[in-house]
């Protein structure tokens, strides 16, 4: 029976029935596991290995492996696999027994070596690679990933030991997402690390943090089964607005009814299980729409945990009659969803490089990593614009619960101030505690933050972290990540040159680092903006100011080919210009497939379910018209008029869909990758969006019973 720290794991059912610090992680071959299991000197060359970003000893390896064996085979474990992270967006693994062939014929024995944890060879030769591997050169390698603990996932009848690894072909190229983060998590370490040093700071290496806020509808699952845009698209590719959407927002910071509130458990149980460090959930403002997020962990192991977070809330929905829609905007005429992303910077100590701390105006190592992060976004904005591109994240982006498609960040009015004030030249005021006083005698009083909090910003700072909001919520969140990585480590690379050159000059330390600090401020102003990104005024603005404004994901893909973005990759060897082209390319084919997908769901669905059944309403009215006026019932005009329009609708509905088949043919046709992007994000996507238009006033006129789809008011009614 699996136990960890002398709790049994079958008997956990519920979450209040233990602390939930005695179970945390106990399917995780975790640091404590590993700990209690491994000799103290190879425990302790694992740890450095892993705190100075070096390959493991290979005999070291071979007593981590050894050890995570007995545990797994201890757990009930049968199997083990290199879980990876492909660029298919979702998590893959091939399965393979702990057994092989004891020296008795006939007989096995459980066996796994060093040489079996650190590389495996899947194949794999099937997943998107964008050319980097030809037919004749499909072998892959996977590579284990001790930053980021084993675990094991439960199935039916058995345990598999999942073991986190990169994924890379015959010739080292990175055909994964983690291998980029990685790298990119590396380059970061090294230039703050540099940058640390001139204030008098030594440290092992710094850390990318990250905590993800994951946003999700619920539906019935009977329901969603119903539909087949949920089932290959999922969204509704049709679908009239119910009379009551969000418009009372009664149900965000609701309370949770007991049918999710049971879900929610279970999600959290599975997580906790993990070592997934899950904080907070409540009700988000969509009807059926919720939120669960993390507490902060390093970069690659919080990417890790929300690929795993997907697919448990996927797993676990389904167990409660549920279906857990991950798209961008499922729902036409309510809220979508995002996956805000909170990013910041650790030493191996802990130590928060963000922190303003009490008198920011007096941290100067705090001004130096806050304008770093500032000078990133302002170079490469529209990359950052174009790491969260995607089909589904153009229906979010811009609309009012997501940051429009131009990135700028909102520091708020104290910083402001300061930085105000710094490239001024002034003297900065002192930075004074401020407090709220309620007037009420026996409530506290409340302390306020440094900044406020502008929802609408695409890249806001929060207290002590930047919170990139635009973030879709079915993206892996590996590659953004990577992108500011890449973006900031070029920065103070930037900023570590001049500082190094005023020194040369001559300046004091103080005053040569307040003067980078103010070069940077100058530079990076205009994509400081307070206000709110969702009017129109800021766009035109933003426009003045030069900022780029990629509205889909049309134009923002031809941001990746501009040298500029090459570079911030290729100069610290994170991306090649192969591994760049290849996921440039690889971009370009699932937004067209994406697209092509759901032209042909709606397709069907118009030709076999929708027309069909609006057919019989058109007869059924028509024949019920002329059985009054058989009977010498007068038929009023409206009602002649009414049925009129329906027809009149049915045929625009068949020439929109006749003219969507047109486009999507003559977009597949089309050779040239870029052009074949534009067709469907312009031709193709018209005509879709063209056809739900009558689809929909259809839908509002159509006999209810003969309404062949779940509408709306039923999939978002309140899960009881």
């Amino acid at each position: 029976m699996a136990k960890a720290q002398g709790f049994e794991t079958s008997s956990i059912s519920r979450l209040d029935q233990t602390k939930v610090s005695q179970y945390f992680g106990c399917n995780t071959f975790s640091e404590r596991t590993m700990r209690d299991r491994l000799q103290k000197d190879v425990h302790k060359a694992y740890r450095q290995a892993l705190k100075r970003g070096e390959a493991l000893p290979l005999e070291v390896a071979k007593s981590v492996a050894l050890a995570m064996k007995e545990w797994a085979l201890e757990q009930g474990c049968t199997h083990f696999t290199h879980w990876f992270l492909p660029m298919t967006g979702a998590t893959a693994e091939k399965h393979d027994a702990f057994i092989t062939w004891d020296d008795e014929p006939g007989q096995v024995i459980e066996r796994f070596s060093g040489s079996q944890l650190i590389q495996g060879e899947p194949d794999a030769s099937s997943f998107p690679s964008g050319g980097l591997r030809a037919t004749f050169e499909a072998r892959g390698y996977t590579a284990w990933d001790p930053a980021s603990p084993a675990f094991i996932m439960e199935g039916p009848l058995g345990k598999t030991l999942c073991i986190p690894t990169a994924f890379v072909g015959y010739h080292g190229e990175a055909l994964d997402h983690k291998v980029p983060l990685l790298r990119s998590m590396g380059a970061l370490s090294r230039n703050a690390k540099e940058a640390l040093l001139h204030f008098g700071v030594r440290t092992e290496s710094v850390v990318a943090q990250c905590g993800p806020e994951q946003e999700y509808f619920a539906v019935d699952l009977e329901l969603a089964q119903q539909r087949p845009d949920l089932m290959f698209a999922n969204r509704t590719l049709q679908g009239a607005k119910p009379p009551k959407g969000q418009e009372l927002e009664d149900h965000y910071f609701g309370s949770i009814k007991e049918r999710v509130l049971g879900f929610m458990q279970d999600v959290v149980l599975e997580c906790f299980k993990l070592g997934i460090p899950a904080k907070t959930r409540h009700n988000e403002v969509a009807p059926n729409q919720f939120e669960i997020a993390p507490i902060y962990e390093a970069a690659n192991l919080a990417s890790d945990h929300n690929q795993l977070l997907m697919e448990i809330l996927k797993a676990v929905g389904e167990r409660h009659g549920l279906a857990i829609l991950l798209h961008e905007k499922p729902f036409a005429g309510v809220n979508g969803s995002g996956k805000h992303v909170n990013w910041s910077l650790a030493t191996d100590e802990g130590h928060n490089l963000l922190e303003p701390g009490k008198t920011p105006e007096e941290n100067l190592q705090f001004l130096y990593f806050l304008c770093a992060t500032l000078k990133a976004i302002h170079t490469h904005g529209g990359l950052l614009r174009a790491a969260i591109a995607s089909a589904g994240n153009d229906h979010r982006l811009g609309a009012n619960e997501a940051p429009p498609a131009i990135m700028s960040a909102f520091l708020g009015a104290q910083l402001n101030h300061i930085l105000d004030a710094i490239e001024k030249g002034d003297v900065v005021d002192v930075s004074m505690q401020h407090l709220i006083d309620l007037g009420i005698g026996n409530l506290p009083r409340i302390e306020k933050d440094a900044t406020d909090r502008n929802r609408t910003s695409p890249f806001a700072f929060t207290g002590n972290k930047f919170e990139f909001r635009a973030v879709g919520s079915s993206q892996p969140i590996a590659l953004p990540l990577t992108v500011i990585n890449a973006a900031v480590a070029e920065a103070l690379d930037s900023l570590n040159t001049r500082l190094e050159a005023e020194l040369k000059a001559g300046k004091e330390s103080k005053a040569a680092v307040l003067s980078v600090v103010r070069q940077a401020i100058i530079e990076t102003k205009a994509i400081r903006f307070e206000g709110n990104n969702y009017s129109d005024e800021w766009k035109i603005e933003a426009e003045r100011r030069g900022l780029p404004h990629a509205k889909d994901t049309v134009s923002a893909l031809h941001v990746w080919e501009n040298p500029a973005s090459k570079a911030v990759f290729s100069r610290p060897g994170i991306l090649s210009e192969g591994e760049l082209e290849a996921r440039l390319h690889i971009r370009h084919e699932q937004y067209q497939k994406a697209i092509a997908i759901e032209t042909q769901v709606l397709r069907q669905m118009a030709e076999t379910q929708i027309l069909p059944s609006i057919t019989a309403d058109l007869g059924a009215r028509a024949d019920s018209l002329g059985k009054l006026t058989a009977l010498g019932i007068a038929v009023p005009e409206t009602l002649q008029q009414a049925l009129q329009a329906q027809t009149t609708l049915a045929g625009e509905a068949m020439a929109r869909l006749s003219a969507m088949k047109v486009a999507l043919a003559a977009a597949e046709a089309i050779e040239d990758n870029h052009a074949r992007t534009e067709a469907f994000g312009n031709q193709v996507n018209q005509s879709k969006h063209a056809l739900r238009e009558v689809l929909d006033h259809l839908e509002e006129a159509c006999d209810a019973d003969l309404w062949p789809l779940p509408k709306y008011w039923q999939l978002l009614s309140p899960l009881v």
